[in-house]
């Protein structure tokens, strides 16, 4: 089962994920997980990435779609997975095309969350993020027991700066202009399934294992 989610910045498609991986057995990647994990490591991909993730952009393509492929052919993909972040433009949708028929493969579902703008905004603004290991919380839905401070390790918890609302807003023009496309695209291929994304988490998450199946 080869999964492609869709939604804007902040619509919990990565929740749904690994949701998902969990519940079917199979890999989430994540190009976001990736990303940051090179930026705390602080290789020349990180440093790279930051720059435009600090302004709202999207990470160009040749910094991606070659770790991707190389990701999808490791053993572990073998029986799927669920791509989260990618693609995010139609060259890149059919770039992951092409080399998915190379190796005999193509996406079984294009499961789009959908979240209007204003909820977007709301909710990635009470984010927070620990400066050490990298735990997240929400202000609102998932609040640290102490406020200000990262329950598994102890550190600062900071909004970082590509969930400050000017960045979102940034992010979402930027979602709507090369992003969005993608839903027609994926409809268009015949894969497309929506699902409301406003919806409390598992009920988002049983409306997806409902379109998935056992």
């Amino acid at each position: 089962m080869k999964i492609i989610m869709l939604g804007a910045p902040g619509a919990g498609k990565g929740t749904q994920a690994k949701k998902i991986a969990e519940e079917y057995q199979i890999p989430h990647i994540s190009t976001g997980d990736i990303f940051r994990f090179n930026i705390k490591k602080g290789t020349e991909l990180g440093r790279k990435a930051k720059e435009y993730m600090d302004q709202g952009l999207l990470v160009p393509d040749e910094l991606t779609i070659g770790m991707l492929m190389d990701r999808i052919k490791k053993e572990d993909c073998k029986p799927g997975y669920v791509l989260d972040g990618f693609p995010r433009n139609i060259p890149q949708a059919e770039s992951l095309r092409n080399a998915l028929i190379k190796l005999e493969q193509k996406i079984d579902f294009a499961i789009n969350v959908d979240v209007p703008d204003e909820k977007i905004i709301s909710r990635m603004s009470g984010r927070r993020a620990c400066v050490s290991c990298g735990a997240t919380y929400h202000i609102v839905y998932n609040p640290s027991k102490i406020p200000g401070v990262c329950d598994v390790c102890g550190s600062e918890l900071v909004l970082r700066d590509d969930d400050k609302p000017e960045t979102v807003k940034k992010r979402l023009s930027v979602y709507h202009e090369q992003t969005q496309p993608l839903i027609e695209y994926y409809k268009n291929e015949g894969v497309l399934v929506d699902v409301d994304g406003t919806q409390e988490l598992n009920k988002v998450f049983s409306d997806i294992t409902a379109i998935l199946g056992a």
